[in-house]
């Protein structure tokens, strides 16, 4: 059986505007688990990164409750809550938001100094990092001397420079040529195939087939699920015209 690594019971999220209340998510129920690439899908407007920023805390939610390895994590400290966003979660967005004014290498740097780690392991890793990563030799350009791509390879690495439990991806491809998303997509399956645990929001077929379960977001509830086998390049198209069928059955 499947370990639970995040859950979310009864997830309520109301946006208060113009003197309205407006539902975004309505009384989720999800369960994340350890060692899976779960992929989050839905039209615009269904919820889906609401639903992600409030599994990692980056949102307060109206009602209900978030675990993370079975402790109740919403209503933490802010204290409590930078803490375990930087010990135990990683995060990948479609902008790569590294510090405009430090190299590639001082980004990964300072990430990994919150951390547990000591300096020198860091210093270690942040260079081991960038090799995998495949931008080793730009560590010492700023971001806006590389290409999209390299860029957002430098953000995975700042986001599993700490070892994380769960990385959260939020469209990570979404501001990327086919080119620069197949490098980032190829990492992240690494990553996965390594034992990785990634949640990922998602617009885009050819970025969700790397997944091994896809959860689909209607009106602020989770509406169905697909369960694939784990990802091999000489399946993807299959697992592409898969994907686009269950997408199409439901109307997507």
């Amino acid at each position: 059986m499947k370990e639970i690594l995040l859950q979310g019971k009864e997830i309520s999220k109301v946006f208060v505007g113009g003197g309205e209340n407006v539902p975004i998510l309505n009384r989720v129920n999800v369960r994340i688990f350890k060692g899976d690439f779960t992929v989050i899908m839905g039209a615009s407007g269904a919820g889906k990164s609401t639903l992600l920023y409030s599994l990692s805390g980056m949102d307060d939610i109206t009602g209900g409750r978030v675990e993370y390895k079975g402790r109740k994590i919403n209503g933490l400290s802010e204290k409590e809550t930078a803490r375990l966003r930087a010990n135990e979660f990683g995060f990948v967005f479609q902008q790569t938001h590294l510090v405009s004014n430090l190299t590639l290498y001082e980004n990964i740097l300072v990430a990994g100094y919150v951390g547990k780690c000591r300096p020198k392991e860091v210093r270690r890793k942040a260079l081991a990092l960038l090799a995998q990563m495949r931008v080793g030799e730009a560590k010492n350009r700023l971001p806006s001397q590389v290409s999209g791509g390299e860029a957002q390879r430098a953000a995975i690495a700042r986001a599993v420079i700490n070892d994380p439990g769960l990385i959260f991806a939020d469209e990570p491809t979404g501001a990327l040529n086919k080119a620069g998303s197949e490098e980032v997509l190829n990492l992240l399956s690494a990553l996965s195939e390594a034992g990785q645990s990634i949640l990922m929001v998602t617009h885009d077929v050819r970025a969700a087939v790397r997944g091994s379960r896809i959860l689909y977001m209607e009106d602020g509830s989770i509406a169905d699920e697909l369960t694939l086998p784990a990802y091999r390049a000489a399946d993807a198209k299959e697992r592409e015209e898969k994907v686009t069928r269950w997408l199409s059955s439901l109307q997507w």
